[in-house]
């Protein structure tokens, strides 16, 4: 009886909200998911410990914006490959029953009063690849070192020049004025691939109108460094991020998320650059050490060939 009574009590309707109302709704929603992303842009500078993840994450995690990269990093660090439901759909992939998905920013194309067509972004949610149906990607191929550095020299996005007179201490080094990477010549491969990678993130950042110094971009292209090698699967033991943080401890927040940005953009163009040039590799058509060779024809037994030239004078 008692469960009748409770299921003949009318449901109780959720109230509509107002326009105002709903505008409230999400201008508080913004607010609380923009205060998470700063507070995951200062966590990020906290020490090496805190730096080193956050720059693996960025390696293993497909493209993102700086914001999104925060605030997923900050729900998950596992994620590897994130959609929005309709992406996935598009994709022909469908959500695993239960799945949660993650806060997310998606870009969005508006309308202006004047009639005119904006960008901007809605919060909605994104799903990683391991939470839809459908086969999971194959593991990136492993390159060999000198795949990567003929990859690295194929694209470079300055010439590079190999050198014997480079100072102590310096493995590589972007020179502007001349437009040139030089290389010391004679280092190990992993040293060689990181340290052409660092000056590719500067000869980057040094576009016209920049205001390109070395010094102020150095810790964003040792940065964009790892997170090269680390996508590479590279050793990247070598690496270390106090000297890095400790560099950054007095930046504003803007400026923290500027400097991930400009990590990300490095690292992002370096990467797209290589693959480009992987692909060119695959497609070129190269002589097969194990090629099926066409037998040989026998040759006639001597007699007969003594018979074929008596008879042929």
């Amino acid at each position: 009886m008692i469960g009748k009574q409770q299921e003949q009590q009318p449901q109780q309707e959720t109230p509509r909200l107002s326009k105002e109302e709903y505008a409230a709704m999400r201008k508080a929603e913004r607010e609380e998911l923009q205060a998470r992303v700063d507070a995951q842009a200062q966590e990020v500078f906290r020490d090496d410990a805190s730096m080193k993840g956050f720059l693996n994450f960025m390696a293993q995690c497909t493209p993102q914006s700086t914001r999104n990269l925060l605030i997923l990093y900050e729900q998950d660090p596992t994620i590897t490959h994130p959609r929005t439901f309709d992406k996935w759909k598009e994709a022909g992939r469908s959500l695993r029953s239960g799945v949660t998905g993650y806060a997310f920013y998606a870009d969005q194309e508006y309308e202006r009063e004047d009639g005119t067509k904006g960008n901007g972004f809605t919060i909605t949610k994104a799903f990683d690849i391991s939470q839809t149906r459908g086969q999971q990607p194959l593991p990136s191929q492993q390159r060999l070192p000198e795949e990567i550095i003929a990859a690295l020299v194929e694209q470079s996005p300055v010439p590079l020049a190999i050198s014997d007179q480079l100072p102590q201490g310096v493995q590589a080094q972007y020179v502007s004025k001349q437009r040139t990477i030089y290389v010391r010549n004679g280092m190990d491969e992993t040293a060689t691939i990181c340290a052409i990678a660092r000056e590719q993130a500067h000869a980057g950042f040094d576009t016209v109108g920049s205001g390109y110094y070395r010094q102020a971009y150095a810790p964003q292209a040792y940065c964009a460094a790892y997170v090269v090698a680390q996508k590479l699967g590279l050793d990247t033991s070598a690496f270390h991020f106090d000297k890095v943080c400790q560099t950054c401890a007095g930046m504003e927040v803007q400026e923290k998320k500027g400097f991930i940005s400009d990590v990300k953009r490095a690292a992002y163009a370096i990467n797209r650059d290589m693959q480009r040039s992987f692909r060119e590799m695959e497609q070129t058509i190269q002589p097969d050490e194990f090629s099926v060779e066409s037998p040989k024809p026998a040759k006639a037994p001597k007699a007969k060939e003594d018979k074929e030239k008596e008879a042929a004078r």
